[in-house]
């Protein structure tokens, strides 16, 4: 094979890579390979395969490489809007898939069709569904239409929110596009066999798991591992010694950019030699093998999927000399950055091109029996994707027909004949059939028709409500889980005390219920920094690893985005985790995760899988400009699909905890950083009762003025109030309790009822979530019409809050701040009973 002509340093001369640093017998020649797999009397080879194994796979993996190029031509002839596809991937996949069993995980992206269709996970025909845009489940399950093509999902979920068994099935966790997005998660699919192996309370749950033994395979271009996020995994893996087996499909390029701008040393496997196991060290098992070699990459993935499963070992396997033949995706052509040589020396190790030949060369297949093969392939193919675009396109004609009929119906009642003429032209004749199409003809026609009242006009209006009421549903839904799942139907249970209860520092109340909570369930486990043998920075967790041990209550290293990725995935796979980030200043290391996959799954998945992880931190005003946050704007604008719960005190948390572990949405408690000090009153049910999601609670009733607030500046609200108090201002206090739902029965709308006047206090930055409680209140409620003084907002200061007490007090709203604001407003309905000072 002649050596890549661009990179002779790197892939193409293989001689470079042979060391024995490397495990270079994966990276053989071809011939070498054949020479193995050639057939014993039973008619298998060395590999375990029989030729009709073999030209099963290689059928597949020929298929594949049809559907990627006719799913470049549907989007440049318009059918559909955009393409990203596998081809020059299919053998590596091929091999991988022989080494996937069930109950196992893959944690991929976007390039992986081949292993999904050798797996059954995907068929060629739901991969053109998607491609479409098609919104049946049916016919694309892995997102019903909400993701472009190439990003897949098994589902898990059953429409009424029961999981299935996993260990029955090829898992794939629901892509996204994000480079790199795909590894947090990969760790903690990884992490929950651990959990399930060492962990013999678990041995119960046999929908999930046996024995640990299942492997997540991740999977990650060669550019995408220049992504911290790659990093992060790649060294939690090996510290907590996991099923994780990394393939890196390496074309050398990220787009257009050549790997010696990505990589040191332009090979992720040389540069990750520091990971090698050592004795009495492990770490990672690290293969490198040609792309093209098929019985090299099925006896690598063969042996290092054994490893990963049996040992616990994660495994880096570093796929070289791939190929991409249609360049990036449709956006454009690797032409424009690749020479004529480098195209040349792509073609030539081609990976079907090369299985074709050894299959060839070793006597598995003739020349006439793949050639057969390919043409009955590539005509299967063109059926499969003509079938699913006339399956995809049905029901649009269906609902057009409604409106045209409607619209014949129009012609003999309106005026606007021609008008009505153009509108049915437009519909039947338009090459792109479109639901938005359908539904502006509806709109524009009836802004047209608005000085006319016929039956025929009521009819459209009525299908023109129902088909956006269809839609918005078909796009719309599952944001958050719709089932008795959901943890806003757990019914409320009130804490209950003793006589004389118990005065507690607010970090005990927590404690005592996650000892609860960790000894009623065994799903259930904790992970962060600084938790397990210090017991927390604020020792909420003290004790609870040396009752529970430390796969309950684990200690990490310094990395949010992967403690996130550990819960989630483990989540994924059944259980009930609590990740710990410190602060919620650190949140911003893990928000990308949080915000693209965690906050997005139900969504994506429509219902199909879920994640119920719990994210605890701790946040507000404490002392400094990293240790105050309360970025409650960004929290909000960027995790719709995760819970935002922000309790004033701990006994409030504790009860919103157990209303989170009913239910199977994910959640982000913000405790309050200043209150683990302060003495609450110790429940007597602590481990029972519940704090409904969404269900504000009036702390002072009043007359004079509505005051929303939530978490740290309760205390300074219940402050405020007091001293407003003693002017004669009556003001009705309300804790807001959750933001993510916000007020579901508007109890804050009712108070602004009666008090006619409405505050809306927080610490974040102006136009935050006091600008977002207002828009709840007053459009969404309608409270703006009851209001006889502009409503007001007060919020911290447009930087983070300043070093010690003065700090506080300039950075973030106080007392008298807040009592200027309210007396003003009264002094402006009442100046004679209120006046100036």
């Amino acid at each position: 094979m002649d050596a890549n002509p661009e990179n002779t340093t790197h892939l193409g001369n293989n001689s470079a890579n042979s060391s024995a640093t490397i495990a270079s017998r994966r990276a053989k020649p071809a011939s070498r390979g054949a020479t193995e797999s050639k057939a014993d009397a039973s008619g298998r080879n060395r590999l375990g395969l029989s030729a009709d194994e073999i030209k099963n796979d290689y059928r597949i993996g020929y298929m594949s490489r049809q559907a990627s190029l006719a799913g470049r031509k549907e989007v440049l002839t318009g059918k559909a809007k955009f393409g990203i596809f596998g081809d020059g991937k299919e053998v590596a996949q091929l091999a991988m898939a022989r080494a996937f069993n069930k109950g196992d995980w893959r944690s991929g992206y976007y390039r992986d069709q081949t292993f999904m269709f050798a797996t059954g996970a995907c068929t060629i025909k739901q991969f053109f569904a998607q491609l479409f845009a098609d919104t049946n489940l049916e016919h694309d399950p892995a997102s019903g239409g909400r993701q472009m093509n190439n990003h897949f999902a098994t589902r898990y979920l059953t429409p009424d929110g029961e999981w299935t068994s996993q260990k029955d099935a090829f898992n794939t966790s629901a892509d996204i596009s994000p480079t790199g997005g795909q590894m947090a998660r990969l760790l903690g699919l990884a992490y929950a066999s651990k959990m399930y192996r060492q962990n013999p309370d678990l041995a119960g749950s046999v929908k999930f798991s046996v024995n640990g033994d299942e492997v997540a395979f991740g999977t990650i271009g060669n550019a995408s591992t220049s992504e911290g996020l790659f990093w992060e995994t790649m060294n939690a893996a090996g510290v907590l010694q996991v099923p994780l087996l990394m393939s890196v499909w390496d074309d050398e390029y990220g787009i257009s950019v050549p790997a010696k701008y990505q990589t040191t040393k332009q090979s992720i496997s040389k540069i990750m030699e520091g990971f090698r196991s050592e004795p009495g060290l492990p770490a990672f098992h690290i293969e490198m093998v040609k792309g093209w070699d098929y019985p090299a990459l099925v006896e690598a993935y063969s042996d290092s999927a054994k490893i990963c499963r049996e040992q616990h070992m994660p495994v880096l396997m570093h796929v070289v000399e791939m190929t991409q033949p249609q360049g990036h995706s449709t956006s454009g052509s690797h032409e424009r950055y690749k020479s004529k040589e480098r195209l040349a020396w792509e073609d030539s190790i081609d990976c079907l091109k090369k299985m074709r030949e050894w299959m060839i060369a070793e006597g598995i297949a003739t020349t006439a029996e793949l050639d057969a093969m390919e043409a009955e392939g590539r005509k299967q193919v063109d059926a499969w994707r003509d079938e699913a675009w006339r399956e995809y396109l049905a029901p649009l004609e269906s609902e057009r027909d409604r409106v045209v009929e409607i619209y014949n119906r129009l012609k003999a009642e309106s005026q606007h004949v021609d008008l009505i003429a153009r509108a049915t032209q437009e519909l039947t004749r338009t090459p792109s059939l479109m639901r938005r199409g359908i539904q502006a003809s509806m709109k524009r026609t009836l802004v047209a028709l608005r000085d006319e009242v016929t039956g025929a006009k009521e009819d459209l209006r009525r299908m023109l409500d129902n088909y956006a009421q269809e839609n918005q549903r078909r796009y719309s839904s599952h944001v958050f889980c719709e089932t008795i799942r959901s943890p806003l139907a757990v019914p409320e249970v009130k804490p209950a005390y003793d006589a004389t209860p118990e005065k507690v520092d607010g970090r005990q109340v927590i404690q005592k219920f996650f000892e609860i909570q960790l000894a009623r369930d065994p799903r259930v486990f904790v992970v962060g920094e600084d938790i397990g043998k210090l017991g927390g920075v604020n020792l909420e967790f003290e004790g609870l690893q040396a009752k529970f041990g430390e796969i309950r209550v684990t200690d990490t290293g310094i990395r949010e985005a992967t403690i996130l990725g550990q819960g989630m995935g483990a989540a994924m796979r059944g259980l009930r985790p609590v990740v710990d980030i410190q602060y919620l200043d650190y949140l911003l290391f893990c928000f990308q995760g949080m915000s693209d996959d965690l906050a997005t799954l139900h969504y994506r998945t429509v219902g199909g899988q879920v994640a119920p992880v719990i994210v605890r931190t701790k946040g507000h005003r404490l002392e400094g400009i990293w240790h105050t946050g309360s970025p409650m704007a960004m929290i909000l604008g960027g995790i719709r699909g995760i819970h935002v719960c922000v309790p004033r005190n701990m006994v409030q948390a504790a009860g919103m905890y157990n209303t989170l572990f009913k239910g199977d949405d994910p959640a982000l408690v913000i405790e309050v950083l200043n209150g683990y000090r302060v003495k609450e009153d110790m429940p007597a049910n602590i481990g029972d009762y519940t704090v409904p999601l969404g269900v504000p609670e009036v702390l002072r009733e009043g007359t004079d003025v509505t005051l929303v607030t939530y978490g740290a500046c309760v205390r300074v609200a219940l402050e405020t109030v007091k001293l407003l108090s003693e002017v004669g201002i009556s003001v009705e206090l309300i804790d807001a309790q959750t933001l993510l739902p916000f007020d579901r029965y508007g109890r804050i709308g009712e108070s602004i009822r009666k008090t006619n006047a409405a505050v809306f206090l927080d610490e974040d930055v102006p136009g935050g979530a006091s600008a977002f409680m207002m828009q709840e209140v007053l459009e969404k409620q309608g409270a703006y019409e009851y209001l006889d003084a502009a409503p007001r907002t007060i919020a911290a200061r447009e930087h983070r809050s300043a070093y010690a007490s003065d700090g506080d007090y300039y950075s973030k709203p106080n007392a008298e701040e807040i009592f200027d604001v309210i007396y003003g407003m009264m002094h402006e309905r009442n100046p004679g009973q209120f006046p100036a000072y």
